[in-house]
C-alpha cells in the first residue's frame, strides 16, 4: 500500500473521532489522527503562527510598558524574577506539555480524550504546587534574606500557576484540531493584556508586580470564555484502567525532558544570571531589551512546534519514514530562508525600530541587536531536528545537545561576559545556539537517521517476502 503524505494526513476528515473545527465529538473512544477539517494546511499554520503572535505579543506589551515607565535596574529585576518562570515553565513543558503532545498524537491517540482528562487533573495540582512553593519560598526569604524579595518575585508566585495553564489550554486545542480556538484563546489573551496595562497606567500602578496579575487575567479570561470548547469524552472512562503502565512510560519519558529544562536555560537564560553576578540588573535591562527584539522568529519555530511535532510523531509511530523525512526537510528549509531574512532586516531597520519602541533610553545598545539577530539563524537546523528528535521520543538526545551547549555558556561565555560585558554575553549566546545545532545534527545523524534507515530497510524486506 503506498505510503500517505503529509497533504492526505493533514486534509483527512477524521469521521471516526468526529471531532471538528467546533470541537464536537461523537465517540471519545477515538482521538485524532491530525487533520484539520475545514481549514487548509496553509491556514492551520496561519492560525499557529496568530496565536504565538498574540500569546507572546501580551509578554511584549508588558515589556515594552516596563522597559518605557521604569528605570533599568528595576526592568532588570523583573527580567531576572521572569527568568524564574522560564524555569518552571522548562520543567512544567516537561512534566506536561511535552509528553501529552507527543503521546496524544502517537501511542495514546485512540484514547485521546481520556489521556486529556488525565492530562487536566494533572496540571491542577502541578500549578497548586507551584503557587504554594513560591508563596513559601517569598515568605521564607522575606524571614531571613528580604532583599532577594522583589515585588515582581511577589507577583510571579501568585499568578505563576495561571501562567503555566493557559499554554496547557493552548496545547489541548491544537491536539484537538482546533488551531483557531488556540489563536482565538490568545487574542482573548492579548486584549485583556493590553487592556489591562492601559487601566494600571491611568491608576498609575504599573509595576513589576501589577503587570504580573495582568498577564494572569488575560489567561483567566480566555479559559473562561473559551473553557466550554474543551472536550474530554466520557468522563466514566478512566485512561489509566486501558494504560495502567502509564505513568512509568511517562517517567521514562518525560525524566530526559526535566533533564533538558535544567540544562536549556544556560542557552539563553542562563546568560541574564550571568550578566547579573559579574555586571548589574541594569546590563541585563540592556541585554533583554535587544533580546526580546529576536523573539518573534523564535516564537514562529514554536508556533509551528504545535502542528509540526504531532504530525511528524504520527508518521514515525506509523512507520513512514519517507513522510517523516520529507516534513522535516521541508521545516528546515523554510526555516533557514525565514531566519536569514529577519537577520537582514534586523539590520536594515532595528536602530529606528529600538528608539521609538523604547523612547531613545536604549539607543546606545543597538550594536547588540545586530548580533542577536543571527542568533535564530544558527538555531534554525537545530530547532527542527529537536522536533525530530522529540517525535521520535528521543529526549535524551536533546537533553545531550543542551548540555553541550551549556558546557560552551560557562567554559567560554562567562569568560566572554567578563572580558567583553553585555556583547560579550550576545557572542556566548551565539556561541551557545551554534553548539546546540551541532550536537543535535550529530545526534540525528547517528542515531535517529540509522534507525529510519533500518526501518526502510525492514519494510522493503518485508514486501519482497509479502511477494514472493
Amino acid at each position: 500500500m503506498p505510503e500517505p503524505t503529509i497533504d492526505e494526513i493533514v486534509h483527512e476528515t477524521p469521521v471516526k473521532s468526529g471531532i471538528g473545527l467546533k470541537g464536537e465529538g461523537t465517540d471519545s473512544t477515538k482521538g485524532p489522527r491530525f487533520s484539520f477539517p475545514a481549514t487548509s494546511k496553509l491556514i492551520s499554520v496561519a492560525y499557529s503562527l496568530l496565536d504565538q503572535g498574540f500569546s507572546v505579543g501580551g509578554g511584549f506589551l508588558v515589556n515594552v510598558a516596563l522597559v518605557r515607565a521604569q528605570t533599568k535596574e528595576e526592568y532588570g529585576l523583573f527580567v531576572l524574577s521572569y527568568s524564574v518562570f522560564n524555569v518552571l515553565m522548562g520543567l512544567y513543558t516537561a512534566a506536561v506539555l511535552e509528553p501529552y503532545m507527543v503521546y496524544g498524537a502517537g501511542r495514546y491517540r485512540e484514547r485521546f480524550h481520556e489521556y486529556s482528562r488525565l492530562v487536566a487533573r494533572g496540571n491542577i495540582w502541578i500549578a497548586t504546587s507551584v503557587t504554594a512553593f513560591l508563596l513559601t519560598t517569598c515568605l521564607v526569604l522575606s524571614k531571613v534574606a528580604p532583599h532577594l524579595v522583589s515585588r515582581a518575585f511577589v507577583g510571579l508566585a501568585l499568578v505563576a500557576g495561571v501562567l503555566l495553564s493557559g499554554h496547557l489550554l493552548r496545547r489541548i486545542f491544537y491536539l484537538q484540531h482546533q488551531p483557531f480556538l488556540a489563536a482565538l484563546s490568545s487574542l482573548i489573551y492579548f486584549i485583556t493584556v493590553a487592556c489591562g496595562l492601559i487601566v494600571v497606567s491611568q491608576l498609575k500602578l504599573l509595576n513589576s508586580f501589577s503587570v504580573f496579575l495582568v498577564l494572569a487575567s488575560g489567561w483567566i479570561t480566555a479559559a473562561l470564555i473559551l473553557g466550554r470548547k474543551l472536550r474530554f469524552g466520557d468522563k466514566r472512562k478512566s485512561f489509566l484502567q486501558f494504560e495502567p503502565n502509564y505513568w512509568r512510560i511517562h517517567w521514562d519519558y518525560s525524566k530526559w525532558v526535566f533533564l533538558t529544562a535544567c540544562v536549556f536555560q544556560f542557552t539563553t537564560q542562563g546568560y541574564y544570571w550571568i550578566v547579573a553576578y559579574f555586571l548589574s540588573a541594569k546590563d541585563v535591562a540592556e541585554l533583554r531589551a535587544m533580546y526580546i527584539l529576536v523573539t518573534p522568529v523564535e516564537q514562529a519555530f514554536i508556533a509551528m512546534v504545535y502542528l509540526i511535532v504531532p504530525a511528524l510523531a504520527a508518521h514515525y509511530t506509523a512507520k513512514r519514514v519517507r513522510a517523516y523525512r520529507s516534513l522535516w526537510e521541508r521545516y528546515a528549509i523554510a526555516s533557514l530562508i525565514a531566519t536569514a531574512i529577519f537577520a537582514l532586516v534586523a539590520r536594515a531597520v532595528g536602530r529606528p525600530v529600538v528608539h521609538v519602541l523604547y523612547a531613545g533610553k536604549y539607543d546606545t545598545v543597538v550594536p547588540i541587536l545586530f548580533l542577536l539577530a543571527f542568533l535564530p539563524f544558527l538555531m534554525a537546523i537545530g530547532h527542527t531536528l529537536n522536533s525530530a528528535l522529540i517525535a521520535a521520543e528521543k529526549p535524551q538526545l536533546v537533553f545531550f545537545a543542551f548540555v553541550c551547549s551549556g558546557i560552551a555558556t560557562f567554559g567560554v561565555g562567562v569568560p566572554l561576559v567578563m572580558r567583553f560585558g553585555v556583547q560579550g554575553a550576545a557572542y556566548g549566546m551565539l556561541l551557545s545556539g551554534a553548539t546546540y545545532t551541532a550536537a543535535l545534527a550529530l545526534a540525528f545523524i547517528f542515531r535517529v537517521n540509522r534507525h529510519l534507515s533500518a526501518m526502510v530497510a525492514g519494510s522493503q524486506q518485508v514486501s519482497e517476502i509479502e511477494t514472493i
